[in-house]
Protein backbone atom coordinates (compact mmCIF):
# COMPACT_ATOMS: atom_id res chain seq x y z
CA UNK A 1 0.00 0.00 0.00
CA UNK A 2 1.56 3.30 -1.13
CA UNK A 3 1.14 6.53 0.77
CA UNK A 4 -0.60 7.98 -2.29
CA UNK A 5 -3.48 5.64 -1.38
CA UNK A 6 -3.99 7.39 1.96
CA UNK A 7 -7.55 8.66 2.29
CA UNK A 8 -8.57 12.23 3.03
CA UNK A 9 -10.60 10.94 5.97
CA UNK A 10 -7.50 9.33 7.46
CA UNK A 11 -5.55 12.58 7.06
CA UNK A 12 -8.31 14.56 8.79
CA UNK A 13 -8.43 12.04 11.62
CA UNK A 14 -4.65 12.11 11.99
CA UNK A 15 -4.60 15.90 12.18
CA UNK A 16 -7.33 15.82 14.83
CA UNK A 17 -5.41 13.28 16.91
CA UNK A 18 -2.25 15.39 16.66
CA UNK A 19 -4.17 18.45 17.84
CA UNK A 20 -6.16 16.81 20.63
CA UNK A 21 -3.29 14.74 21.99
CA UNK A 22 -5.32 11.57 22.59
CA UNK A 23 -7.34 9.16 20.45
CA UNK A 24 -10.26 9.53 22.85
CA UNK A 25 -10.39 13.32 22.55
CA UNK A 26 -10.09 13.16 18.75
CA UNK A 27 -12.91 10.61 18.57
CA UNK A 28 -15.14 12.83 20.69
CA UNK A 29 -14.39 15.91 18.57
CA UNK A 30 -15.08 14.06 15.32
CA UNK A 31 -18.12 12.13 16.53
CA UNK A 32 -16.37 8.80 15.87
CA UNK A 33 -15.80 5.80 18.07
CA UNK A 34 -12.27 5.37 19.39
CA UNK A 35 -11.94 2.12 17.44
CA UNK A 36 -12.83 3.96 14.22
CA UNK A 37 -10.12 6.53 14.92
CA UNK A 38 -7.63 3.74 15.65
CA UNK A 39 -8.48 2.04 12.34
CA UNK A 40 -7.90 5.24 10.38
CA UNK A 41 -4.54 5.82 12.09
CA UNK A 42 -3.52 2.19 11.47
CA UNK A 43 -4.41 2.52 7.78
CA UNK A 44 -2.38 5.71 7.50
CA UNK A 45 0.61 4.07 9.21
CA UNK A 46 0.42 1.14 6.79
CA UNK A 47 0.39 3.59 3.89
CA UNK A 48 3.36 5.48 5.35
CA UNK A 49 5.26 2.28 6.13
CA UNK A 50 6.24 3.63 9.54
CA UNK A 51 4.69 4.40 12.96
CA UNK A 52 3.28 7.93 13.03
CA UNK A 53 2.33 8.06 16.71
CA UNK A 54 4.05 7.00 19.90
CA UNK A 55 1.39 5.75 22.32
CA UNK A 56 2.07 6.82 25.91
CA UNK A 57 0.15 6.73 29.18
CA UNK A 58 -0.67 10.43 28.89
CA UNK A 59 -1.69 10.40 25.24
CA UNK A 60 0.18 10.28 21.95
CA UNK A 61 3.28 11.92 20.61
CA UNK A 62 4.27 12.34 16.97
CA UNK A 63 7.19 10.31 15.68
CA UNK A 64 9.61 11.91 13.18
CA UNK A 65 7.58 10.32 10.37
CA UNK A 66 4.41 11.60 12.02
CA UNK A 67 5.72 15.17 12.00
CA UNK A 68 6.37 14.92 8.26
CA UNK A 69 2.91 13.53 7.58
CA UNK A 70 1.25 16.14 9.78
CA UNK A 71 2.96 19.00 7.96
CA UNK A 72 1.83 17.65 4.59
CA UNK A 73 -1.59 16.58 5.83
CA UNK A 74 -2.39 20.11 6.98
CA UNK A 75 -1.53 21.45 3.52
CA UNK A 76 -3.59 18.78 1.75
CA UNK A 77 -6.67 19.22 3.93
CA UNK A 78 -6.53 23.01 3.64
CA UNK A 79 -6.20 22.81 -0.16
CA UNK A 80 -9.12 20.40 -0.44
CA UNK A 81 -11.26 22.65 1.74
CA UNK A 82 -10.31 25.68 -0.38
CA UNK A 83 -11.20 23.77 -3.55
CA UNK A 84 -14.58 22.79 -2.11
CA UNK A 85 -15.32 26.41 -1.27
CA UNK A 86 -14.36 27.55 -4.77
CA UNK A 87 -16.52 24.88 -6.40
CA UNK A 88 -19.42 25.95 -4.20
CA UNK A 89 -18.98 29.53 -5.39
CA UNK A 90 -18.02 30.79 -1.94
CA UNK A 91 -15.50 33.63 -1.57
CA UNK A 92 -11.88 32.79 -0.90
CA UNK A 93 -10.72 33.07 2.69
CA UNK A 94 -7.37 34.68 1.99
CA UNK A 95 -8.15 37.20 4.71
CA UNK A 96 -9.14 34.58 7.27
CA UNK A 97 -6.93 34.19 10.36
CA UNK A 98 -7.41 31.51 13.04
CA UNK A 99 -6.41 32.62 16.52
CA UNK A 100 -6.08 30.68 19.76
CA UNK A 101 -5.89 32.19 23.24
CA UNK A 102 -5.75 31.21 26.88
CA UNK A 103 -8.65 32.28 29.08
CA UNK A 104 -7.43 35.50 30.66
CA UNK A 105 -6.05 36.83 27.36
CA UNK A 106 -9.58 36.45 26.02
CA UNK A 107 -10.84 38.73 28.77
CA UNK A 108 -8.63 41.69 27.88
CA UNK A 109 -6.11 41.44 25.03
CA UNK A 110 -8.07 39.58 22.36
CA UNK A 111 -11.25 41.75 22.40
CA UNK A 112 -9.16 44.92 22.20
CA UNK A 113 -7.07 43.52 19.36
CA UNK A 114 -10.15 42.51 17.36
CA UNK A 115 -11.78 45.92 17.91
CA UNK A 116 -8.59 47.61 16.68
CA UNK A 117 -8.43 45.28 13.68
CA UNK A 118 -11.98 46.17 12.65
CA UNK A 119 -10.89 49.80 12.47
CA UNK A 120 -7.59 49.29 10.64
CA UNK A 121 -8.19 46.17 8.49
CA UNK A 122 -11.93 45.47 8.32
CA UNK A 123 -11.53 43.00 5.43
CA UNK A 124 -9.69 40.51 7.65
CA UNK A 125 -11.89 37.86 9.23
CA UNK A 126 -10.70 36.35 12.50
CA UNK A 127 -12.08 33.20 14.06
CA UNK A 128 -10.80 32.37 17.50
CA UNK A 129 -11.05 29.84 20.28
CA UNK A 130 -9.97 29.42 23.86
CA UNK A 131 -7.76 26.57 25.02
CA UNK A 132 -5.01 25.59 27.42
CA UNK A 133 -1.48 26.45 26.33
CA UNK A 134 -0.55 22.77 25.62
CA UNK A 135 -3.70 22.29 23.52
CA UNK A 136 -3.06 25.45 21.51
CA UNK A 137 0.56 24.45 20.87
CA UNK A 138 -0.72 21.15 19.42
CA UNK A 139 -3.21 23.11 17.30
CA UNK A 140 -0.38 25.24 15.90
CA UNK A 141 1.56 22.12 15.01
CA UNK A 142 -1.53 20.60 13.41
CA UNK A 143 -2.10 23.71 11.31
CA UNK A 144 -5.61 24.36 12.64
CA UNK A 145 -4.71 27.79 14.04
CA UNK A 146 -2.30 30.42 12.73
CA UNK A 147 -1.42 32.29 15.94
CA UNK A 148 -1.72 31.60 19.65
CA UNK A 149 -1.64 33.92 22.66
CA UNK A 150 -0.24 31.74 25.45
CA UNK A 151 0.71 31.95 29.12
CA UNK A 152 4.25 31.09 30.20
CA UNK A 153 5.73 30.62 33.67
CA UNK A 154 9.35 30.55 34.86
CA UNK A 155 11.80 29.12 33.95
CA UNK A 156 10.25 29.85 30.50
CA UNK A 157 11.26 26.65 28.78
CA UNK A 158 10.37 25.80 25.18
CA UNK A 159 6.65 25.31 24.72
CA UNK A 160 7.18 21.81 23.33
CA UNK A 161 9.96 19.50 22.22
CA UNK A 162 9.00 19.27 18.56
CA UNK A 163 11.09 20.57 15.69
CA UNK A 164 11.44 23.09 14.25
CA UNK A 165 11.06 25.27 17.36
CA UNK A 166 8.06 27.57 17.45
CA UNK A 167 8.56 31.32 17.07
CA UNK A 168 7.77 32.96 20.43
CA UNK A 169 7.48 36.69 21.04
CA UNK A 170 7.08 37.98 24.59
CA UNK A 171 4.15 40.40 24.67
CA UNK A 172 4.36 41.30 28.34
CA UNK A 173 5.83 40.08 31.62
CA UNK A 174 4.13 41.16 34.82
CA UNK A 175 3.97 40.08 38.43
CA UNK A 176 1.28 37.80 39.74
CA UNK A 177 -1.29 39.39 42.08
CA UNK A 178 -3.93 38.16 44.49
CA UNK A 179 -7.65 38.90 44.31
CA UNK A 180 -9.36 39.28 47.70
CA UNK A 181 -12.85 40.33 48.84
CA UNK A 182 -12.93 44.08 49.47
CA UNK A 183 -13.95 43.50 53.10
CA UNK A 184 -11.20 40.93 53.73
CA UNK A 185 -8.45 41.84 56.25
CA UNK A 186 -5.88 41.48 53.44
CA UNK A 187 -7.68 44.24 51.49
CA UNK A 188 -6.90 46.97 54.01
CA UNK A 189 -3.55 47.98 52.53
CA UNK A 190 -2.08 48.63 49.09
CA UNK A 191 -0.23 45.31 48.99
CA UNK A 192 -0.18 41.90 50.68
CA UNK A 193 2.79 40.52 52.57
CA UNK A 194 3.52 36.97 51.40
CA UNK A 195 3.59 35.77 55.03
CA UNK A 196 -0.07 36.76 55.37
CA UNK A 197 -1.05 34.30 52.62
CA UNK A 198 -0.45 31.32 54.90
CA UNK A 199 -3.59 29.65 56.17
CA UNK A 200 -5.86 31.31 53.59
CA UNK A 201 -8.67 29.51 51.73
CA UNK A 202 -7.95 29.42 47.99
CA UNK A 203 -10.07 29.21 44.87
CA UNK A 204 -8.15 27.18 42.30
CA UNK A 205 -8.55 26.11 38.70
CA UNK A 206 -7.72 23.11 36.57
CA UNK A 207 -4.30 21.53 36.92
CA UNK A 208 -3.09 22.90 33.57
CA UNK A 209 -3.98 26.52 34.38
CA UNK A 210 -0.92 28.67 34.87
CA UNK A 211 -2.24 31.91 36.30
CA UNK A 212 -5.19 31.44 38.65
CA UNK A 213 -5.08 29.38 41.82
CA UNK A 214 -3.06 29.25 45.04
CA UNK A 215 0.06 31.37 45.49
CA UNK A 216 3.09 29.43 44.17
CA UNK A 217 5.76 28.37 46.63
CA UNK A 218 3.69 28.46 49.83
CA UNK A 219 5.49 26.64 52.64
CA UNK A 220 2.36 24.60 53.27
CA UNK A 221 -0.21 22.62 51.42
CA UNK A 222 -2.81 25.21 50.37
CA UNK A 223 -6.39 24.82 51.51
CA UNK A 224 -8.45 24.63 48.32
CA UNK A 225 -11.99 25.69 49.14
CA UNK A 226 -13.38 25.75 45.59
CA UNK A 227 -12.23 24.83 42.07
CA UNK A 228 -13.48 26.16 38.76
CA UNK A 229 -12.15 26.24 35.21
CA UNK A 230 -13.80 29.62 34.60
CA UNK A 231 -11.86 32.70 35.71
CA UNK A 232 -15.01 34.83 36.05
CA UNK A 233 -16.58 32.22 38.33
CA UNK A 234 -13.44 32.31 40.49
CA UNK A 235 -13.65 36.08 40.82
CA UNK A 236 -17.35 35.95 41.64
CA UNK A 237 -16.54 33.42 44.38
CA UNK A 238 -13.94 35.87 45.68
CA UNK A 239 -16.52 38.67 45.66
CA UNK A 240 -18.86 36.42 47.64
CA UNK A 241 -16.20 35.98 50.33
CA UNK A 242 -15.58 32.30 49.55
CA UNK A 243 -11.80 32.57 49.33
CA UNK A 244 -8.96 34.29 47.51
CA UNK A 245 -7.16 33.51 44.24
CA UNK A 246 -4.14 34.55 42.22
CA UNK A 247 -4.70 36.65 39.11
CA UNK A 248 -2.51 38.23 36.44
CA UNK A 249 -2.29 41.99 36.86
CA UNK A 250 -3.88 42.58 33.46
CA UNK A 251 -7.21 41.28 34.80
CA UNK A 252 -7.46 44.07 37.37
CA UNK A 253 -9.69 46.32 35.19
CA UNK A 254 -12.18 43.48 34.62
CA UNK A 255 -12.78 42.22 38.16
CA UNK A 256 -16.38 42.36 39.46
CA UNK A 257 -17.49 44.74 42.23
CA UNK A 258 -16.44 43.62 45.68
CA UNK A 259 -12.96 42.44 44.64
CA UNK A 260 -9.55 44.07 45.10
CA UNK A 261 -6.48 42.97 43.14
CA UNK A 262 -3.29 43.59 45.12
CA UNK A 263 0.44 42.98 44.55
CA UNK A 264 2.36 40.66 46.87
CA UNK A 265 5.61 41.65 48.58
CA UNK A 266 8.20 39.48 50.27
CA UNK A 267 9.55 36.18 49.03
CA UNK A 268 10.62 35.36 45.48
CA UNK A 269 9.07 37.38 42.67
CA UNK A 270 6.32 35.53 40.80
CA UNK A 271 6.22 36.78 37.24
CA UNK A 272 4.12 35.58 34.33
CA UNK A 273 4.57 36.11 30.61
CA UNK A 274 2.06 36.42 27.83
CA UNK A 275 3.58 35.28 24.54
CA UNK A 276 2.52 35.30 20.90
CA UNK A 277 3.41 32.03 19.21
CA UNK A 278 3.40 30.71 15.65
CA UNK A 279 5.08 28.23 13.36
CA UNK A 280 8.53 29.28 12.07
CA UNK A 281 7.50 30.27 8.58
CA UNK A 282 6.75 33.52 6.76
CA UNK A 283 3.45 35.03 7.86
CA UNK A 284 0.82 35.85 5.24
CA UNK A 285 -0.13 39.53 5.40
CA UNK A 286 -3.48 38.96 7.21
CA UNK A 287 -1.74 36.92 9.92
CA UNK A 288 0.93 39.61 10.29
CA UNK A 289 -1.77 42.29 10.68
CA UNK A 290 -3.52 40.28 13.40
CA UNK A 291 -0.21 39.77 15.20
CA UNK A 292 0.41 43.53 15.04
CA UNK A 293 -3.04 44.26 16.50
CA UNK A 294 -2.40 41.83 19.37
CA UNK A 295 0.90 43.54 20.16
CA UNK A 296 -0.74 46.98 20.15
CA UNK A 297 -3.60 45.78 22.35
CA UNK A 298 -1.11 44.36 24.83
CA UNK A 299 0.80 47.65 24.98
CA UNK A 300 -2.45 49.49 25.62
CA UNK A 301 -3.29 47.05 28.41
CA UNK A 302 0.14 47.49 30.00
CA UNK A 303 -0.27 51.27 29.93
CA UNK A 304 -3.31 51.09 32.20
Amino acid sequence: MAFTDASLVALRVFREVAERGTLTAAASALGYTQSAVSRQIAALERAAGAPLLERRHDGVRLTPAGRIVLRRAADVVDQIDATARELAGLPEESGHVRLGWFATAGAVIVPRALALLRETHPAITVTSREGSSPALVRALRAGTIDLAVLASVPPYRSLDTETPPLRVQVLTERSLCVAVPENHPLARGDYIDVADLHGQRWIAGAAQELQMGAWPGLAERPVIAHTSRDWLAKLQLVAAGCGITTVPRMLAPTVPPGVRVLPVRGGPSENRRVVLTRLPQPMPEPVARVAEAIREATLATDAR
